[in-house]
């Protein structure tokens, strides 16, 4: 991978990740209309530890009264039903099911699901399911309200963006929808169910960039801190956004994206 490629890229992960829209999808569909290759499932990954980054100095006030309040419920210093510990529970818990998955199914992650076909049925589909969860949303219920198996169903949510296309924040945000949750406490939530899934892929995913399966250090890494940078500024965004608007035209741009790859692959334009 050129210098220039991992630019690119790095750019499109900041961009993407944080918004409804998949920046697995987003890598991989570029790399495609670019005649690039597939940067692949583990260069996705290491990227992200850059935009995973952004969330903790972004978030890094709410995750240190998280992470001290859960400890603390540990040793009996607050009670555990606190809500900031409760919270910390509901991340760990949230985080099981993409665990599990991610685990069980990694060989298939990396290869039959980046299928661009499957990647553009899946950005139709799925944007389909966020307008209708947006939709119907009764947008009441608090972060605060979270419960055990909210935080499970959100996290069976998350796990889905293991296939390219279904987008992390946007499977999460759709099930806090249809959950009754605002769009502020369910982006809020997707965001920090987020860290330690990505925190692990992509740490695991380090160890393997000697060994042939991705790019060479010096382009990962510069793809990786300016994937940290831009999407530290689309976090700020994003809330400011859909604290006021609906998810419509991630909807339609979703949409309208995989429309078009089919149509680039049904005429052999790219190949999927």
């Amino acid at each position: 991978m050129s210098w220039g490629i991992a630019l690119v890229l790095g750019f499109v992960q900041g961009l993407t990740e944080f918004l409804p829209i998949s920046s697995s999808a987003h890598l991989r569909v570029v790399a495609a209309l670019a005649g690039w290759p597939d940067p692949g499932a583990a260069f996705t990954a290491v990227t992200q530890l850059g935009t995973e980054a952004a969330v903790l100095l972004y978030f890094r006030r709410d995750i240190a009264v998280i992470v001290t309040a859960w400890t603390r419920s540990l040793r009996g210093r607050v009670p555990r039903s606190d809500p900031h510990a409760r919270l910390g529970w509901y991340v760990i818990i949230g985080t099981v099911p993409i665990g599990l998955l991610g685990l069980a199914f990694q060989d298939t992650i990396e290869t039959a699901l980046r299928d661009l076909r499957l990647v553009a049925a899946t950005l139709i589909v799925f944007g389909l399911v966020l307008g209708l969860a947006d939709r119907v949303a009764a947008n009441r219920r608090p972060l605060e309200a979270l419960t055990t198996r909210h935080a499970l169903a959100l996290g069976t949510a998350q796990a889905l963006a293991l296939i390219p296309g279904v987008s992390r924040s946007g499977g999460t945000i759709s099930a806090g929808l249809l959950l009754g949750y605002t769009r502020t406490a369910a982006a809020r939530y997707a965001f920090l169910l987020a860290v330690p899934a990505v925190l692990a892929s992509g740490g695991l995913e380090l160890t393997k960039l000697d060994e042939g399966l991705t790019p060479e250090w010096g382009p990962t890494i510069l793809a990786t801190v300016v994937a940290f940078g831009t999407g530290y500024l689309v976090i700020a965004w994003f809330l400011r956004y859909i604290s006021t608007h609906r998810f419509t035209p991630f909807v339609w741009y979703r949409v309208g994206l995989g429309v078009l790859l089919l149509g680039l692959i049904g005429t052999g334009l790219i190949a999927p």
